[in-house]
């Protein structure tokens, strides 16, 4: 063997090497650690898999190290992740570890704005200007079920409009409430009381006492939104994450939906804003800051499963459509212009029409006295078929039909009266309260139909019913009108 480098006589390469002492961290050392290479030769197949064996061996043992060696290069002194901001490496760096980099710049302020109508506005700006006009709304309540009372809470959103402390919200967020309270974004919480709501068109009117200097968001023009214009709600969503923020869209305008207890709602405004049950109440912002409707979350699936698993549609009612109502709870205490009949009704079930012979349409229950009902001749047993120009088959569509007039104006009325159809014209009372009292059994507009009961037996006489009678003497009211 050659003490020199080079191939001896067998065609086998030698070479002379002197391993120095080296510090693998020593990162300034340029000692290489490998020998020089080997003038490349051919290799056959099993040099190829001797090759394959090593590189193998080489990955996982040298795991270990190369693991140590990266967390040394990803930290600094004393364990610290050895971040760097740009610009900290040097050109000779190259060769160092592996370094994270991170930029950091300054935020950009978010202005507080008043809403103008004029200047658009971002999500930023919309939430630091009015969140603090955002409420979160709690509530208890008692349900009575046969001999016991039981204890129900719910919460929901609204907001201030007024500086002394008036509220708006859905009705549905504090139906049948016995006390309601108001949060605010700073956290102070006040107890409010009901001014006026409507299970109609599902909105509520609040006031907290002992405040002033609140700012009240400002009121936009639901007519002039667009399909695909930006809109967000701030509300108390799930009621826990209060006063969160949901962004999206208009997705349409002029929808009619149903509303869970059957009640159809025209015009509705459609938005893939986040909408979650908490946000009913809650002020849907258009993309100039101003509220142009109230989010509501009480929707109908109409017995549909598959409606449990949609997502991106939530509806909004357009706040051109009540704002004269919550004006008029302000200055009033109940909506002005609105229609009364003075009458208590009920739907007649399809069991009665056969079982009498009477046509479909609504049973007078009682008429009030003085009222406009008994100014134009109706009597208790008589059938409502037609009010004006509609057919109506239950108290839910005479409900639609009456509110297409004002207090003031006349309308043609068909009944059915021991066996005879006789045509009247009513002249609308105005309605001198709308809103259902805390804890009552439902709004004077909406009518729940109820289950007939057998009474006492007898014969026809004089009594249309001949002694069944599935109208009178019931534990709640369905009082049409005032």
């Amino acid at each position: 063997m050659n003490d020199h480098n080079g191939f001896d006589d067998n065609g086998v390469y030698h070479f002379n090497y002197s391993p120095q002492p080296i510090d693998p961290w020593d990162r300034e050392q340029k000692t290489p650690l490998s020998p020089p290479h080997a003038p490349k030769k051919n290799r056959n197949g099993a040099g190829k898999a001797v090759a394959l064996v090593l590189c193998c061996a080489l990955a996982g043992g040298g795991a270990g190290v190369g693991g140590a060696a990266l967390y040394s290069a990803l930290t600094g002194p004393g364990g610290q992740p050895g971040l760097s901001q740009p610009g900290d490496r040097g050109e000779d760096d190259e060769d160092e570890g592996t370094t994270l980099h991170r930029s950091e710049t300054d935020p950009a302020p978010v202005q507080v704005k008043q809403a103008d109508g004029l200047t658009p506005m971002s999500l930023a700006e919309i939430n630091a200007s009015y969140a603090d006009s955002c409420v979160c709304i709690s509530v208890q309540g008692m349900v009575q079920q046969g001999y016991y009372q039981y204890q129900t809470s719910g919460a929901g959103s609204g907001f201030i409009i007024s500086q002394d402390g008036y509220i708006v919200t859905n009705y549905h967020v504090i139906d049948g409430a016995s006390a309601i309270k108001v949060t605010l974004n700073s956290g102070e919480t006040y107890d409010a009381k009901l001014v006026g709501g409507e299970e109609l068109n599902d909105v509520a009117v609040l006031k907290i006492d002992g405040v002033s200097g609140l700012k009240p968001v400002v009121l936009g023009d639901s007519d002039d939104l667009v399909v695909g214009e930006q809109v967000c709600t701030i509300g108390n969503a799930l009621g826990t994450l209060s006063f969160s923020q949901t962004s999206g869209y208009v997705s349409s305008t002029g929808r009619s939906i149903t509303m869970s207890d059957g009640t159809v709602m025209s015009n509705m405004i459609q938005t893939d804003c986040t909408i979650n049950s908490g946000n009913s109440g809650g002020p849907l912002f258009d993309s100039y800051g101003r509220v142009a409707g109230i989010t509501s979350a009480k929707l109908s699936n109409n017995g549909d499963s598959r409606s449990a698993t949609i997502e991106g549609i939530g509806f909004a009612i357009p706040i051109n459509d009540v704002i004269g109502i919550i004006t008029d709870y302000i200055q009033y205490g109940y909506v002005t212009g609105r229609p009364s009949m003075g009458i208590e009704v009920a739907t007649l079930e399809e069991s009665d029409q056969q079982r009498f012979g009477w046509p479909a349409g609504v049973y007078v229950n009682s008429v009030s006295e003085g009222s406009c009902a008994e100014r134009a001749g109706l009597k208790r047993g008589d059938i409502i078929t037609r009010l004006g120009d509609t057919e109506v088959t239950t108290t839910n569509e005479l409900s639609a039909a009456k509110n297409r007039y004002k207090a003031g104006q006349t309308a043609g009325l068909t009944i059915y009266r021991m066996g005879e159809v006789m045509n009247l014209t009513i002249t609308f009372d105005e309605q001198q309260n709308s809103t259902q009292p805390s804890g009552g059994q439902g709004d004077q507009n909406v009518y729940r139909d109820p289950a007939p009961r057998q009474t006492s037996s007898g014969g026809y006489g004089e009594d249309p019913f001949g002694g069944y009678d599935p109208f009178s003497d019931f534990p709640w009211s369905y009082f049409f009108g005032n």
